[in-house]
């Protein structure tokens, strides 16, 4: 499984379609996704101070686009980059991220 990170408010526009074609597509040419190791540090780099946030898990073998999992910023880790638009049949479970008291993202018990 492969995690793509959306706000509930985008999320709900865009599963009433059947693809999702996020601005990074346009912008850089992928749609940036996790493994499950590295979401709640995606979360907190990238969305700090946001709430509302959702984790799209997806069945890799349901993406129709290429992914190539690759280290393009030398963090020393491999991510998960979709090279097209995500199809929706691929998203097999929508979980909320959750929020700790000091503000962190953390993975949804239901990922743990």
């Amino acid at each position: 499984m492969i995690y793509h990170i959306i706000s509930n408010e985008l999320w709900s526009s865009v599963k009433k379609g059947t693809e999702f074609r996020p601005a990074s597509l346009e912008d850089e040419g992928f749609i940036h996704c996790s493994d499950i190791e590295k979401v709640a540090t995606v979360a907190n780099s990238i969305y700090s101070g946001q709430s509302n946030m959702v984790l799209l898990e997806l069945d890799e073998n349901r993406v129709q686009a290429e992914i190539v999992w690759e280290d393009l910023y030398n963090l020393n880790h491999k991510y998960p980059h979709i090279y097209g638009p995500l199809n929706l049949d691929a998203v097999i479970g929508v979980h909320d991220l959750q929020i700790d008291s000091q503000g962190s993202f953390q993975l949804p018990d239901t990922l743990k």
